[in-house]
């Protein structure tokens, strides 16, 4: 059983070089590529104003955000969450970028970038020169899209959980791994239910048996074991 995190993070900008901040995250479990009900989610307070062109894009105002907590709040819990388990996001990069910005403000270590697993990279692999962003890869893989009319990171998480699976196959290897513990559980119980039944042979046919290898040129049936 392998156990990875799937991630997403809103924010009031695009560079956290510049003071942009996290101001909401979300995670999922996967176990074996697939999503668990085990999920982390913050709303949080970036201790500044979030821009209006932000809020058109994720619909978080200042208003969500107050009296929310800071990341400092949450760290701890967020990295408990994460555990040492691969992280898993779409433009990897982006999200490593301000988490480790945040870590970095209350003296915590970066995540490290050997544990990241960037979707959008897997996608522009299978799908060289098309466009690979979570929309058009929703809508590649008929995943329903209805309910995103913001980047929200909860709902962007399980939409790419769904993407995650059709990139590596794993809705096929789940499909197989219930299939196989069915059946070995069906196995089970077919053994666990059966009675031996022993074949008792009428005298007759051993007799007749015995008769035709007598004619045979040194017979196995006649050799000791």
């Amino acid at each position: 059983m392998t156990r990875s995190i799937l991630f997403d993070t809103e924010t009031t900008g695009l560079d956290p070089l510049t003071g942009d901040r996290v101001i909401e995250i979300a995670a999922i479990e996967l176990i074996n590529d697939l999503p668990t009900e085990n999920q982390f989610y913050a709303l949080l307070n970036p201790g500044r104003d979030i821009p209006m062109d932000s809020t058109r894009i994720h619909g978080i105002t200042n208003a969500h955000v107050e009296g929310k907590p800071a990341f400092a709040a949450i760290a701890d819990a967020m990295l408990e969450f994460f555990a040492d388990s691969p992280l898993v996001a779409h433009n990897a990069a982006f999200d490593f970028g301000f988490i480790d910005a945040e870590l970095a403000r209350i003296g915590k270590p970066a995540l490290g970038h050997t544990r990241m697993i960037d979707t959008l990279v897997l996608a522009k692999t299978r799908f060289p020169g098309m466009p690979n962003s979570l929309d058009a890869l929703c809508r590649r893989f008929e995943i329903d899209l209805s309910a995103r009319t913001t980047h929200n990171a909860l709902l962007d998480c399980k939409l790419l959980a769904e993407v995650y699976i059709e990139l590596t196959g794993g809705r096929q290897r789940g499909f197989i791994l219930e299939t196989e513990q069915s059946l070995a559980f069906a196995e089970y119980q077919l053994e666990a239910t059966r009675t031996p039944r022993p074949i008792i042979v009428p005298p007759e046919t051993l007799a007749a048996h015995a008769a035709f290898i007598t004619r045979l040129k040194d017979p196995v049936w006649a050799k000791e074991v």
